[in-house]
């Protein structure tokens, strides 16, 4: 479905409700093996997690509160929440589940690192020295993340050979690849990058990268995981409006793409390279994950 961009004021580009795909994008391998390992479909964990919304009128309330908190329509949160629990994870029957499962992680040790590295040390290194100013956790992180990606991944330093993988996944999962925990399902590295802007949004302690357990906790918490999800959601609207000039507020399924994919900052900036170059107006697309929210959309938004 093609729609032809709007303005939404100041040189920003509407960008229209829908997909723009008519048909839903390939859904990744390991998503489908993860489904018909636990012996279900994507159809029944759909269900699973739409039931568990609006049977818990407390969980709703939270979300819409939170989401006001950050300046959001809650039905952003909702789509985030149905796509994680879609695609990647079960649902829990019951909200309680959750803050049974974070309370878990209390008292828990381990660490983030790579081999015999923490990565408190590991970014303590030169190579990260051009970080070192930024006293803000959002763009102290993604400062990080990228020397990584310039000069680590895949690549051997010091003598040491690192994967070629991402920076999250070697440092930032103590346990097996892959993992996130609780309601938002929530990267430990995003929760880092956030830290600050949640603190002074909600109110919530800031996290640190030398608390490994802290921040699991934090993540798998309702209530905490609730408001680094609006903040992940604000700070994608906000990238693509002042970066790439695209108003993504009114479409649910980007923004539950962004949430999907990740790093928000890189991705409006490449968008904003595409159409400095010229010629018609290209727009963010949905991904399989965002496809899902916006094909179930009337049905989403009325669980609020």
């Amino acid at each position: 479905m093609l729609v032809a961009p709007t303005s939404a004021g100041a040189g920003v580009v509407l960008v229209p409700d829908g997909n723009r795909h008519a048909e839903q994008p390939a859904i990744p391998g390991a998503s489908v093996r993860r489904t018909k390992a636990g012996k279900t479909t994507f159809d029944l964990k759909y269900e699973k997690v739409r039931d568990l919304l609006a049977s818990d009128r407390q969980l709703i309330a939270k979300i819409k509160s939170t989401a006001a908190d950050y300046g959001i329509d809650p039905i952003h949160i909702v789509g985030a929440i149905v796509g994680e629990h879609t695609y990647n994870v079960d649902a829990y029957d019951r909200l309680q589940s959750y803050y049974v499962k974070a309370a878990s992680y209390a008292g828990s040790s381990f660490r983030f690192g790579y081999e015999d590295e923490s990565v408190e040390d590991f970014v303590s290194r030169s190579e990260f020295s051009e970080c070192n100013g930024l006293s803000d956790s959002y763009r102290l992180w993604s400062c990080r993340e990228l020397v990584w990606e310039k000069t680590f991944r895949g690549h051997s330093v010091g003598g040491i050979s690192y994967p070629n993988n991402r920076f999250s996944a070697v440092f930032f999962q103590p346990f097996y690849a892959g993992q996130t925990f609780g309601l938002g399902q929530i990267n430990p590295l995003t929760a880092l990058m956030l830290t600050d802007f949640v603190a002074q949004k909600s109110g919530y302690p800031k996290l640190h990268a030398s608390d490994a357990a802290g921040v699991y906790k934090a993540i798998m918490d309702p209530d905490i995981s609730l408001a680094f999800m609006a903040a992940i959601l604000r700070k994608s609207i906000d990238d693509y409006r002042s970066i790439a000039g695209m108003d993504i507020s009114h479409n649910p399924g980007i923004t539950a793409t962004l949430f999907n994919v990740g790093n928000s900052l890189g991705r409006a900036q490449a968008l904003a390279r595409k159409n400095a170059a010229g010629g018609a107006v290209v727009l963010p697309e949905e991904n399989y994950y965002g496809w899902l929210v916006n094909d179930r959309l009337a049905e989403l938004k009325a669980l609020l």
